[in-house]
């Protein structure tokens, strides 16, 4: 297995995610508590881990102990809520960009879903290939053709690459 990891809309600190997302948690912290378990529990100090964005809201003081504790060499796809030249977010990603492509596995990742008339363009030169997305939370993905890594897909945790490309 790939040491390659990918996650979306963690919305750290949050209280407002919760209920309309139908998240099972009484609450932010709870939420925090789970998602920082999972995550070390299966992420290792070199293993590197894409977040599709939206990762924290509220004061950055409170979100920087939680994404310090997170293990794994942390890169960032700039979600909806998530601000470029964020303080925080620039000192705990190593990569921050818009899409990332993995023209050789075939994944085109974003933070919102692509129009499936993008997948196979650009880097894969007509070759096939998936959007792996976040942004959309509960909902299922737009098409065959995309992959939703929300965390409410992926029981709150990262998602090997791998895992990705078998589906």
């Amino acid at each position: 297995m790939t040491n390659i990891w990918i996650i979306s809309d963690t919305h750290f600190n949050d209280e407002k995610i919760i209920a309309p997302f139908s998240r099972p948690f009484a609450n932010a912290k709870q939420a925090n508590e789970c998602m920082i378990e999972n995550w070390n529990s299966i992420i290792k100090a070199d293993d590197e881990v894409w977040h599709l964005g939206d990762v924290y809201a509220g004061p950055a003081i409170d979100a920087e102990l939680i994404l310090r504790s997170l293990k794994g060499r942390k890169k960032l796809l700039l979600g909806n809520h998530d601000r470029g030249k964020d303080a925080l977010l620039q000192s705990v990603f190593e990569e921050i960009e818009m899409w990332k492509a993995f023209p050789d596995l075939g994944i085109l990742m974003t933070h919102v879903p692509v129009d499936v008339s993008v997948l196979g363009k650009g880097p894969f030169k007509g070759k096939p290939c998936v959007n792996v997305h976040g942004h959309i939370h509960s909902r299922p993905a737009p098409t065959d053709h995309h992959r939703c890594v929300c965390v409410e897909h992926t029981g709150y945790k990262p998602i090997n690459i791998e895992e990705l490309r078998e589906k």
